[in-house]
């Protein structure tokens, strides 16, 4: 399985922990792939400093079998370019979409999440708005839930920041199977964390979208 991870300036680096969990699974699954992907290969700048290099451009990026979208500080400025969008829609008739936190907004942006349920970042600091608001607010097709994860099938949404770990390990259990995603979660030190997060927070399963 090969995953291609967005990035676009702003993008908050702990989202980087969805490439981390997909590093590790080598170990567990040594077929998989990652690369890095942006409107240009080339370095850009995530939140507070990080520098990134992307692998491929749009135009030159090899097929992936999950496009991993990211939040950030960056995403409403990501969220209105054309050329993100285009991307993104174009990648969704062949790949399995995965938002962590409010990379969200940018498939909702992109008319992705028409019709679904989805979620996004949650908590916040005040005078910050949730996400979770926003989406509700701007996207009125959009069924926006507080959930861990949303799983529509074709485009899954996961919650804010760190969860991005748990919509990684949620994705590995459903299209792999959940012995790899229980040996993942341990070899990275994550299966309480992980049960936790799943007690206090919903996994919604909407396989048919919404009518």
């Amino acid at each position: 399985m090969k995953f291609a991870f967005l990035l676009y300036d702003g993008v908050e680096p702990i989202d980087l922990a969805a490439i981390g969990v997909v590093s590790m699974a080598k170990r567990v699954m040594p077929d998989f792939e990652y690369l890095t992907v942006a409107a240009t290969p080339g370095l850009r700048r995530l939140s507070n400093g990080l520098r990134v290099m992307a692998d491929h451009g749009f135009e030159d990026c090899p097929h992936a079998d999950v496009l991993i979208v990211p939040g950030g500080p960056g995403w409403p400025q990501a969220s209105e370019n054309a050329a993100i969008r285009t991307f993104l829609q174009r990648r969704s008739e062949g790949a399995l979409l995965i938002s962590i936190c409010t990379g969200a907004m940018l498939l909702a942006q992109a008319g992705l999440l028409d019709g679904r349920m989805a979620t996004t970042k949650c908590e916040v600091r005040p005078p910050e708005v949730p996400a979770l608001s926003l989406l509700a607010r701007d996207h009125a097709r959009i069924d926006a839930r507080q959930a861990l994860m949303v799983d529509n099938g074709t485009v899954l949404t996961g919650g804010g920041v760190s969860l991005c770990i748990d919509a990684m390990l949620h994705l590995i259990a459903t299209r792999i199977g959940t012995a790899q995603a229980a040996e993942v979660a341990r070899i990275i030190e994550y299966g309480a964390a992980w049960e936790a997060n799943k007690a206090r927070l919903p996994t919604l399963l909407a396989t048919e979208g919404l009518s």
